[in-house]
């Protein structure tokens, strides 16, 4: 994926994103006077399904909150990029929704003194940790995925990385791409910065598969697809030759599609 169109959608996103820190901010106007830039109001136990032409700020804006502790709330790296149909958060993870205001910060604990043990007894010796298992899926998705195009894959999905949240197959113009599962087609279009001619496919509630750089979109909004159809012809609108972008997410957050895809 190209990272200057979506570098300069973050930069965009945080700078609306730092109107506001951590606690209420007092800033001067122009004329010499001074505003305030009220905090994040958690709305405990809601969520909202964010809909066409949506983004970070707004969704935040509209519901009273920072769109910087919106994205934390949910998990959603830079640049923030929302889908329609994906449902955020309103309040804070593990939240138990007691009085008091949230700013979206982790609250810092207290540090537990060490205490040193009494005298004449030894310590118990250290232990090195075995080694951390290798990432799994998150969850069982409930559906077997198909491959979306044929191809090789040039590009791989890394954990964090804004411009890296799913794999890229390169192919020839106008090589069908299909749909990874059964769905409904919940955006067709290309308002999405970095994407080209993008098509959103919701599976269930938890689950949706992204198909950027398109040449030729083959389906609408709300159509009802079958895995293995064809949705789109690949190009490379948005890219600097003929690929397939593949995301796939669940709960709004991006998760490695070759974990789910069948082995090659």
């Amino acid at each position: 994926m190209p990272a200057a169109p979506r570098q300069l959608l973050a930069a965009a996103l945080v700078v609306a994103a730092l109107a506001g820190c951590a606690s209420t901010k007092v800033t001067r106007t122009p004329g010499g006077g001074t505003t305030t830039v009220k905090p994040s109001v958690p709305r405990y136990g809601k969520t909202v399904v964010v809909q066409q032409g949506d983004t970070m700020y707004r969704v935040a804006s509209s519901n009273g909150i920072r769109a910087v502790d919106l994205a934390a709330w949910n998990g959603i790296p830079a640049p923030y990029t929302i889908y329609p149909g994906q449902r955020l958060r309103l309040y804070p993870p593990g939240s138990s929704g007691s009085s008091g205001s949230s700013s979206g910060s982790t609250a810092a604990t207290r540090p537990v003194p060490a205490t040193k043990p009494p005298a004449g007894t030894s310590r118990p010796p250290t232990t090195t940790a075995p080694p951390s298992p290798p990432q799994a899926a998150p969850v069982a998705s409930g559906f077997n995925w198909r491959w979306p195009a044929d191809g090789e894959l040039i590009g791989r999905y890394v954990a964090g990385e804004p411009t890296k949240q799913g794999i890229d197959i390169a192919g020839s113009s106008g090589a069908p791409v299909r749909a990874a599962a059964d769905g409904v087609v919940v955006y067709s279009g290309s308002g999405l910065v970095g994407y080209g001619e993008l098509i959103i496919i919701k599976h269930n509630e938890q689950w949706l598969s992204a198909y950027g750089h398109n040449r030729n979109r083959l389906v609408n909004e709300g159509q009802l697809v079958k895995a293995g159809q064809q949705i789109a012809e690949m190009g490379r609108s948005g890219a600097p030759r003929e690929m397939l972008h593949f995301e796939v997410r669940y709960n709004g957050k991006p998760v490695d599609p070759l974990l789910y895809l069948p082995k090659k």
